[in-house]
């Protein structure tokens, strides 16, 4: 095979090695790749490998030789999946390799909130506890996760491991989800329903037309009165014009987001705004998790290979 790994840059911090992918042929590795690289890059390839970048009819089209598109990631909206089947164009994303390390980074996000870590490190690197006449310092009322709510949108592997930690906090866990399968953790509710009694509303689905926006002023103006809202799934979820004005109106306690509209973040009009904590889209990103993320694209090149193909998502 020739394999072009156009996003090579996701992976390879901290030494990670793409050498296994060798063993398939021929590799050409590119650190990063504009959108408007991809067709040329590809060329005459056989295969790719890939994070963020849009495969869509123009590039398939263009590279007639391309037959299997491999994803760094769960997500698989920028490609056009649909096509590939057509074009029989095999198209394979990562499972749920990031369940543990993007439901650790959703929990870090609401202890960050709720226990005010990065306020109260910033003020006693600021020498305020210095300055102190107490024996502590209380500037940042912080709150306990007991006893409250989590509306967990979206009951994949990663919102179920949310709801399981949760529930380790002895939190209340409402979910809503299309398909109901009761587990013994969590409570089935509307929409609605979940945005008007959750203390805490994380968003676990993927982005889809429909899902797109499912976070708009209308549902932030249903959320309760000082709930905090975490995103750690995709950007195009949220309004985030809408987000803004909900935070800086009081509607929401605050927000955190691992994940925003454009990335990397560009004019975005949450930067900045008071009580919104924002990340790089780095929840997936320990090297633990890249390793697993690595193994399982490796099996999902040889499944292609072999005729049986897992994690396949291009399906007529």
């Amino acid at each position: 095979m020739k394999i072009v790994v156009l996003e090579a840059g996701v992976m390879t911090p901290g030494g990670l090695s793409l050498d296994p992918y060798n063993q398939f042929g021929e590799v050409t590795l590119y650190h990063t790749t504009r959108q408007e690289q991809v067709i040329n890059r590809i060329g005459n390839a056989d295969a790719i490998l890939l994070n963020k970048l849009i495969i869509d009819k123009t590039v398939m089209d263009a590279c007639p030789n391309l037959k299997y598109i491999g994803l760094f990631a769960t997500g698989y909206n920028t490609i056009d999946v649909k096509y590939a089947a057509q074009k029989g164009i095999t198209v394979c994303n990562a499972g749920s390799y990031s369940t543990n390390a993007v439901a650790q980074h959703t929990f870090a996000l609401i202890l960050n909130h709720f226990n005010q870590i990065s306020n109260y490190h910033n003020a006693v690197k600021n020498g305020a506890w210095e300055k102190s006449e107490l024996t502590t310092l209380y500037d940042f009322p912080t709150d306990e996760l007991y006893g409250k709510t989590i509306g967990v949108v979206g009951y994949g592997h990663i919102g179920k491991r949310v709801a399981k930690i949760a529930k380790a906090f002895d939190m209340k866990v409402l979910v809503y989800t299309r398909t109901v399968k009761e587990d013994g953790i969590a409570t089935f509710v509307s929409f609605d329903e979940l945005l008007k009694n959750s203390d805490i509303i994380s968003l676990h689905l993927p982005l889809t037309d429909q899902s797109r926006h499912i976070m708009n002023a209308e549902a932030f103006s249903k959320c309760k009165k000082g709930a905090l809202f975490i995103n750690t799934a995709r950007g195009g979820l949220v309004d985030e014009p809408a987000l803004k004005q909900a935070v800086e109106s009081g509607r929401l306690s605050g927000a955190a987001l691992d994940a925003i509209t454009v990335e990397p973040m560009r004019n975005c009009v949450l930067q900045g705004v008071q009580n919104i904590v924002i990340t790089p889209h780095a929840a997936w990103a320990p090297m633990s998790t890249r390793i697993k993320l690595l193994n399982i694209t490796v099996d999902c090149i040889k499944g292609y290979l072999s005729g049986n193909p897992i994690n396949v998502v291009s399906k007529l």
